[in-house]
Parts: C-alpha cells; sequence; structure tokens
C-alpha cells in the first residue's frame, strides 16, 4: 500500500495527539508529536530560567540551540508501543505535560530559531513517509505538500473540559478556570505569531470534533485516509 504524510493540525487541547497515535497505530505508521518537541525546549528554558522578569527569554536559549546543547528525541514505550520525548537523553514525557509547560510553551514556540530547529527535525523524520505528524503548522509549513491534511478544532470550553479531565485523572491539583485562560491564551498566541502561525491549510479537511465522540472521530479520521489513498493509488 503507497505510503503518505498526513499532517494533522489545530488548536491545543483538541484531542490532535490522541487521534494522531490511534491512526498511526492502525496504519503502521510512525507517529511523531511535535508539539512534545516545543514542550521539551520549553522544560530545558524553565530549568535554567530563561523565562525573564519581563516577560522576554533569555538569548541563552539561542546560544544553547546554536551549541547544540538541546537535543530533542524520541524513545519507544515497549509497553505503549508509542514514542516519548527525551531531552538530551532524559525521558521527559511525564515532566512536559503539566500545567507550567502548558503554561510557557506558546512563548517558546513563537520564537523563529527555536521553530527553524525543530521544523528541520520534523522535516528529516518525515522522508520516508508513513508517517502521522501533529503540531500547529504542519501542513502549512513543515509539510506543504502533505498527501492529507486535518484541521482539528472544538470550543474553548470543550477543550479546557477536556484538558481538566486528563490532568485529574493524573492525580494533578488543577483549577479549570486556570486551564480555559490558558487555552484562550495560547489560541491567540498561536495564531497572532509572525512565524508560522496557527492556521488551516487551504486544503486541509475541517474536524469540529465538540460533538464526536472519540471512537466516531477515530473511525472518520480512518476512513478519510483509506480514501485518500485509495484516490491516490
Amino acid at each position: 500500500m503507497k505510503k503518505i504524510i498526513i499532517a494533522i493540525d489545530g488548536h491545543s487541547s483538541c484531542g490532535k495527539s490522541t487521534m494522531a497515535k490511534q491512526l498511526a497505530r492502525q496504519l503502521g505508521y510512525i507517529y511523531v508529536d511535535t508539539g512534545a518537541m516545543y514542550r521539551a525546549v520549553t522544560l530545558w528554558a524553565l530549568r535554567h530560567d530563561y523565562f525573564l522578569a519581563d516577560g522576554s527569554i533569555s538569548p541563552m536559549l539561542e546560544s544553547d540551540i546554536r551549541e547544540e546543547r538541546i537535543a530533542v528525541s524520541f524513545v519507544l514505550n515497549p509497553e505503549t508501543a508509542l514514542p516519548e520525548v527525551c531531552l538530551n537523553g532524559e525521558n521527559v514525557e511525564s515532566h512536559i505535560r503539566g500545567i507550567e509547560v502548558s503554561n510557557h510553551v506558546s512563548p517558546i514556540a513563537a520564537l523563529p530559531y527555536v521553530r527553524a530547529f525543530l521544523t528541520l527535525q520534523q522535516q528529516r523524520m518525515g522522508e520516508q513517509k508513513g508517517i502521522v505528524m501533529d503540531g500547529r503548522d504542519i501542513g502549512t509549513v513543515v509539510f506543504p505538500h502533505a498527501e492529507l491534511k486535518i484541521f482539528v478544532t472544538a470550543s474553548a470550553e470543550m477543550r479546557a473540559q477536556r484538558r481538566y479531565d486528563e490532568l485529574k485523572a493524573k492525580g494533578q491539583e488543577v483549577a479549570y478556570d486556570d486551564i480555559l485562560r490558558n487555552v484562550q491564551e495560547r489560541d491567540y498566541i498561536d495564531s497572532h505569531r509572525e512565524v508560522a502561525p496557527l492556521r488551516q491549510a487551504d486544503d486541509a479537511v475541517l474536524l469540529d470534533n465538540s460533538s464526536l465522540t472519540r471512537e466516531e472521530q477515530n473511525a472518520w479520521l480512518l476512513k478519510l485516509t483509506q480514501d485518500r489513498v485509495s484516490a491516490l493509488a
């Protein structure tokens, strides 16, 4: 069967990673969570106190990237058969999912040198195709010629509730209002940044999953993919 690149973009906390993982598993494709890569760089910046009091980010971050002090990679979890992100060889999957990283990731992702650094890595990952990649600019910047592009959205309130439920299930103490505010702020920053802003690619298929169950959206996505691959055969 012909292998393709599947680019899934959309707003934060709308289930992109979950559906992308499931689709990759069904197709036997490689899954890459680009958001986790930006979160890993954010974690590095937090650990090194690069978020300054005036709201800016220390130029030391750019120096660290230029001097190759930051390495973002993935390792396969043998129990889940899913990739988990590593920062300089340390598995940081559990560290990058909390609210502190969520509150700081959008400013990091808006930095041109961070985007250039990670975009190049992502493009290399897709050279052999057979990949499902989700993020904010996969169909517009990373893989503008991807054979299938999906743009996912849902209401901010629905996305905040899903994120709240997910974090509570992991035992984290969080407030719904804080998460809703974070979702809304990330939407604004992601959509208004100068470099690679979040937008729906002209040839992307829109999926509003506000009222869909996980099973319904997975079935929709699998059929869409199968139809696209058949049309390209």
